[in-house]
């Protein structure tokens, strides 16, 4: 059962990233940190790093360096791009999928 769980899990990963850029900006270990409360599963830096760096590239993201004491920290943020992506995968929750997920987060008893 924990591997079906995880292979669904890792489909909603990169949704997931975007939303929670879409919240405040984020540090990649932020969002490692983040997910696992969601979900109780450990994202691998090898998913979220690449993500953010493409995301950055294509234009979805812009990244920012903070120093934090000695360290320079990058947090990354949607760009205008990023949120219409968002939008875009928002948009595909919002047809029929959805009552898909509404049923299987319900508490309701299937027969």
């Amino acid at each position: 059962m924990v591997k079906v769980r995880d292979a669904f899990l890792r489909g909603l990963e990169k949704p997931i990233i975007l939303w929670l850029l879409s919240r405040k900006p984020r540090h990649g270990y932020e969002l490692i940190l983040e997910f696992k409360k969601l979900t109780g599963r450990k994202l691998k830096p090898s998913i979220v790093y690449p993500f953010l760096h493409r995301l950055e590239k294509e234009g979805f993201a812009a990244a920012e360096w903070v120093g934090k004491g000695k360290r320079r920290i990058r947090y990354y943020s949607l760009t205008n791009s990023g949120e219409n992506l968002l939008r875009k995968v928002r948009g595909m929750f919002n047809r029929p999928i959805k009552e898909v997920l509404m049923d299987l987060i319900s508490k309701r008893k299937t027969s």
